[in-house]
């Protein structure tokens, strides 16, 4: 056999035993008469012992051994006179008595250790390699228990994991899809899914009751830390259910992932819900980070009307509240109005105030405002000695958005945003339309299926954009993690729905007429939710990206650089497509 134990196996109980192990070397160290290899697998590290003065020619043969070569040795468990705390076999080595290279290996292009010293591009290259490293491996074994008690959860609850079809027809409503040309019928395309989401629906058209998957979707949109071309979604839908009841399980599916990976207890009370109003008026964000404070106070009324054309000129001025940030030196403060003046942000500038040890407030604003006035600002702030508010204005929306990144970079500069303390917060009442100045037309925010709170549906004839949706979002540290809603069941209200996106019926009949039809059968009241699998893993693991915690991602351009996909396809291929490229 290649194999008795694994390298992470053997303990101090095994001493005297004939083991025989099979891995890759990690490392080789000589030492007088003594070469020492360290044995890798995906269970763990065990140091193998050759003894020139026992066997010289097997002791001759393990200093050829380079990093990465595969081997097999037999050989006698012995306690380690020098124990290594760090690893769990670190009491024992194996004195070995045979030994054979299954398969000499090529220098690595980067060491295969946790401080690795590759770059992202080249062990995004060599993934296949970066994925023998601990750290690396860590993830996907924590993304693989989460989906564990994940089926777990939900299949103790009724629910049925049920697989839908990847190709779909397609939607242009949301972002970007990606098509796939049909060879048996010329000229057209399925479309990989953006979520399963007509199909999830149609399943409680059929009875199902409870459905979830644990599901690949593909969008072709930009990338960011948090997106990747494809990623995966625990994805769940649910029969004559309200808002309320979705909410209360999946919270509940979050408590369990939480007890049953990382061992975290959260208080009995429920997740605090925020409407999306407040999330935005007092966070600049959807998915606002509650580690820490700095909600923002506007003193618009306040501060417009003495003379200060800044704020005299802006429609909205409004702070966050660094507590015990005014010791901060100019060059500190010149950095955070750099930051605030950098292109992806735009604000034209940041005024700030120190609150004194005396109580007396200091500002870059002092000749514009007397003592007085600059106290009243401090009351509304709440600030207190050795406290610094930070300052920006402009039109509302836009200075918002600028205040919320300032507020999360403070919130990172004064280490308040601790990866290991986790505060999950439910975000709900979301606009339901969202209205393009460019297309002069209404878009669904979440998409064309999500019902809207009950009594605003008057409102949909009167004023769409006042209309709030019956969705809600999942946050976890400033991260939405997931979100659904209840759906429209009702026909006449779901045609009301296309009509108001600007769809004519032909459309909508050609689009979703399969969803439509369903419902004249029976549909039942419903909801439900997805989470993003990728995103919740990643912040169990304390990772600032998902690439991390995905076996194969794709770069930052939507590239897999190890594979070199996407690539041009032969001439031939493309004529039995129906593809027609002409060369550039």
């Amino acid at each position: 056999m290649y194999r008795t134990n694994t390298c992470g196996e053997l303990r101090l109980t095994d001493e005297g035993r004939t083991a025989t192990l099979a891995g890759w070397v990690q490392r080789t160290r000589k030492m007088g008469g003594m070469t020492f290899v360290d044995l890798r697998d995906r269970y763990g590290i065990t140091q193998l012992v050759f003894n020139e003065a026992l066997n010289a020619p097997l002791c001759e043969q393990a200093n050829k051994l380079g990093r990465e070569f595969v081997i097999r040795v037999t050989g006698t468990v012995r306690e380690r006179s020098n124990k290594n705390p760090h690893l769990a076999t670190g009491e024992i080595e194996l004195i070995v008595d045979e030994l054979e290279v299954l398969n000499p290996a090529l220098t690595p292009p980067f060491t295969i250790e946790d401080e690795t010293d590759g770059g992202d591009d080249l062990r995004m290259k060599y993934r296949y390699l970066d994925l023998r490293r601990q750290a690396v491996r860590k993830n996907l074994e924590l993304r693989h228990r989460m989906a564990l008690e994940v089926r777990r959860y939900l299949s103790d609850l009724h629910f049925l994991e049920v697989e839908t079809p990847i190709l779909v027809n397609s939607t242009p409503e949301g972002a970007r899809d990606f098509v796939v040309p049909s060879r048996m019928n010329p000229g057209q395309f399925y479309a990989l899914p953006q979520s399963p989401q007509t199909l999830k629906q149609l399943l409680m058209v059929s009875g199902f009751d409870r459905y979830f998957q644990i599901v690949k979707c593909f969008r072709d949109e930009d990338l960011r830390a948090d997106r990747q071309p494809e990623f995966t979604q625990i994805d769940c839908e649910m029969s004559f259910v309200e808002q309320d009841d979705v909410i209360t399980l999946f919270e509940g599916m979050v408590r369990h992932l939480f007890r049953a990976v990382l061992g975290v207890e959260f208080s009995s009370e429920a997740f605090p819900r925020m409407t999306w109003h407040d999330a935005m008026k007092y966070y600049g964000s959807d998915k606002p980070d509650l580690r820490f404070g700095m909600r923002f106070v506007e003193i618009t009324d306040l501060m417009k009307g003495h003379g200060f054309g800044v704020f005299d000129r802006a429609d909205y001025i409004a702070g966050i509240r660094a507590e015990g940030a005014a010791t901060y030196t100019r060059k500190q403060l010149d950095e955070l109005t750099k930051f605030v003046e950098r292109p992806q942000i735009g604000a034209k500038g940041l005024i700030y105030a120190r609150v004194e040890p005396d109580g007396h407030v200091k500002s870059s604003i002092d000749k514009y405002f007397t003592q007085e006035q600059l106290q009243a600002m401090k009351a509304a702030f709440g600030a207190e000695p050795g406290d610094l508010m930070l300052i920006l204005c402009g039109e509302t929306d836009k200075t918002r958005k600028q205040l919320c990144e300032l507020r999360l970079e403070m919130g990172n500069r004064l280490g308040l945003r601790d990866k290991s303390r986790f505060e999950c917060l439910w975000v709900v009442d979301f606009p339901l339309l969202e209205w393009s100045e460019e297309d002069q037309r209404f878009y669904a925010v979440h998409h064309p299926f999500t019902s809207p709170k009950p009594e605003d549906i008057p409102l949909l004839e009167a004023n769409p954009g006042a209309v709030r949706a019956n969705a809600y979002d999942m946050v976890i540290n400033g991260v939405e993690v997931g979100g659904g809603s209840i759906r429209i069941h009702d026909s006449k209200l779901q045609d009301k729905m296309f009509s108001i996106l600007g769809f004519t019926e032909e459309r909508a009949q050609e689009q979703f007429g399969f969803l439509m039809n369903a419902f004249k059968y029976g549909a039942p009241p419903h909801g439900g939710i997805a989470y993003g699998l990728d995103r919740v893993v990643s912040l169990f693991a304390g990772l600032d990206s998902i690439r991390d915690c995905i076996a194969f991602p794709k770069n930052n351009a939507g590239r897999d650089v190890m594979l070199d996909a996407p690539t041009p396809l032969e001439p031939a291929q493309l004529e039995e497509l129906h593809i027609d490229v002409k060369p550039e």
